[in-house]
């Protein structure tokens, strides 16, 4: 039998350092754009073929009227419909390109983000119990919203921005010097203080644009929490206090985001004066050269032209850094989720599970909670085929631990837990479902039909098989009452059914499913008398002919076991029929006079 020590979690993302960080992030960029590598280069084709048209423009303007127009005068026309031609056609080509480019990169953009939702939702799907317990369900949302929305908006247009905004700028940079070389040389001075600007810009925005990315999830995180347990929230009159809460959560969002917005008026204003100042000095040292005769009108005039557009890009430039900024963070997050290894992985190789019968066995099970305490010491622990057990004790003592090595929701740290002789740690994980169902005293509903609902374990099954499951446990009326029968759509975790009558439906659920090993954990602590009574009539059906672990504190539920095992600090110290255990007078007998009392004094 195999030992398989419990691994201890993965490291989060924040345990790692910048390096590891960087390096896990590319992995993962790497593999998302590899399905689309071809897309991407076509991609880069599209803009280096947009910014060579449209940066032919000036030029041809210059050509236009320098020497297309002198000729025009001289009695020769196709100069300049040789310039007039090639202009429409380098900006109908320009504008072409970038509209495919546009499309492409959006193509390519969509199709890598659907690649990682797909991938973050399955992944954090199939990690166990000790991470979901660990990792709140507000900072898995915010990985599948906010930091997906960050990558969305570098992937939808920010990549081909900088990309088509350093290209446009490199290329009217030669043209303007290959056409005049002093007026590149302005340029190239009017670059040192826009370069400037723009690495100011860039060290503080990034501070900000951190600090509005960790607000925002605060801000997620805090209202998932609130609204996941209001019926706590509304029964202890917290509302004022939460409010306050997240009222001072969304003020610090909203005060970095008016940093941001400010930092970015003081950036477009400062590239607009030094672009607009490079412009009156192109045109000014410019004009007095054509005024001397040192320098051609179309080449003033394209000079402008191309000083006009220069600063734009950079403009751009400097806005797509924010946009990366906050996409680098995102995806190092998103790495980090991806990352996470499950603690229960499924076997290399499987064993199947066939007609399985139902014999558990624990065989020297020692376990305990990551790197925490051991819970279960020592447990040796036989289970025959068909014989219902009831476990019980006080909170803590790990009867629900009992239950989770079983439905291997965990690994056992030593020892091995069998079902017909097979670990459980080897099986192949889609048998072991189909041969083992646990039902909780949460008795989860999904959005959806109250069929849906049942047939959750059979998704193939037909309408008479959910009825007649439906009629095994008792629920049949209750289901036919409802407004559209078993078509009615159920709230947020079955918010229009009462306790009893969601549990009674997680019990068709089971039924439906016909697991070999039932395990009932508090599956009827909830419940009022009539409910309990509803819920204890399906469950005798239920447990017919079926092995069964049933964790309960209410007697009710265990004096219709065949046996009984009282557990203590992880030991089983009691171990017998319920009429044995009441008779020898020990710990089990103490709980059954309890019971008794209470239902005389009731």
């Amino acid at each position: 039998m195999s030992t398989t020590a419990v691994r201890p979690p993965a490291s989060d993302e924040e345990t790692l350092d910048g390096r590891a960080l960087r390096a896990r992030s590319m992995r993962l960029l790497g593999s998302l754009v590899r399905p689309v590598a071809r897309a991407v280069w076509g991609t880069a084709l599209l803009v280096v073929g947009s910014q060579v048209a449209l940066v032919a423009g000036p030029a041809l303007v210059a050509y236009g009227i320098d020497s297309a127009l002198p000729a025009l005068r001289g009695g020769d026309a196709r100069p300049l419909w040789f310039a007039a031609g090639g202009y429409l056609v380098a900006a109908l080509l320009g504008g072409l390109l970038t509209a495919a480019t546009v499309r492409t990169s959006a193509r390519v953009s969509q199709s890598i983000l659907l690649d990682l939702r797909r991938r973050v939702f399955r992944h954090t799907q199939r990690l166990d119990l000790e991470f979901h317990e660990r990792y709140t369900s507000g900072r898995i949302i915010s990985r599948q919203t906010s930091d997906l929305d960050a990558l969305r908006e570098l992937l939808d247009g920010g990549i081909t921005t900088l990309a088509t905004s350093t290209l446009a700028m490199l290329l009217t940079g030669v043209s303007l010097a290959l056409l005049d070389w002093r007026s590149g040389l302005v340029l190239l001075v009017a670059v040192v203080p826009g370069a400037l600007v723009t690495r100011w810009f860039q060290l503080r925005s990034v501070v900000l644009y951190r600090a509005s990315r960790t607000a925002v999830a605060r801000v997620i995180v805090r209202f998932v929490e609130t609204m996941t347990g209001i019926r706590a929230v509304q029964a202890f009159r917290r509302e004022p206090a939460t409010a306050a809460t997240y009222d001072g959560l969304a003020e610090d969002y909203r005060a970095n985001t008016a940093r941001s917005i400010r930092i970015n008026g003081v950036f477009d204003s400062s590239l607009t004066l030094i672009g607009n100042v490079t412009v009156a000095v192109v045109l000014l040292l410019g004009g007095l050269r054509v005024l001397d005769g040192g320098l051609d009108v179309g080449v003033l005039v394209a000079a402008v032209l191309y000083a006009r557009r220069f600063f734009a890009p950079l403009r751009d430039i400097g806005m797509v850094y924010n946009s990366f900024q906050s996409a680098t963070a995102a995806l190092e997050k998103l790495a980090g989720l991806l990352g996470h290894e499950p603690s229960v992985p499924d076997p290399v190789h499987p064993v199947p599970l066939r007609d399985v019968r139902g014999d558990v066995r624990f065989d020297g099970v020692e376990f305990g909670y990551g790197d925490g305490p051991t819970v279960l010491p020592r447990l040796d622990l036989h289970v025959p085929a068909g014989q219902v057990v009831a476990l019980v004790g006080e909170t803590g003592a790990g009867k629900s631990t009992v239950a989770k090595l079983l439905a291997r929701f965990y690994d056992v740290r030593a020892g091995a837990v069998l079902v017909d002789g097979i670990d459980v740690r080897e099986a192949d994980p889609a048998d072991l479902r189909r041969s083992l169902v646990m039902v909780t005293q949460e008795a989860y509903l999904f959005s959806g039909s109250v069929a849906a609902n049942i047939a959750l374990g059979r998704p193939d099954a037909t309408r008479e098989e959910i009825e007649a499951a439906a009629r095994a446990v008792g629920v049949h009326e209750l289901v036919a009452s409802l407004p559209d029968g078993y078509d009615t759509e159920v709230d947020k975790r079955g918010g229009r059914l009462s306790a009893g009558q969601r549990q009674l439906v997680s019990f068709a659920r089971a039924f439906l499913a016909d697991p070999a090993v039932l395990i009932l954990d508090e599956a009827t602590s909830a419940l009022d008398v009539p409910g309990e009574a509803l819920v204890q009539e399906g469950l005798r059906t239920l447990l017919a002919g079926r092995t069964a672990v049933v964790i309960a504190h209410r007697l009710s539920t265990v004096m219709g076991a065949d046996r009984v095992l009282v557990v203590d600090a992880g030991r089983v110290v009691e171990d017998g029929s319920p009429a044995q255990l009441v008779a020898a007078g020990g710990r089990f007998a103490a709980l059954h006079d309890e019971w008794q009392r209470s239902i005389a004094s009731s």
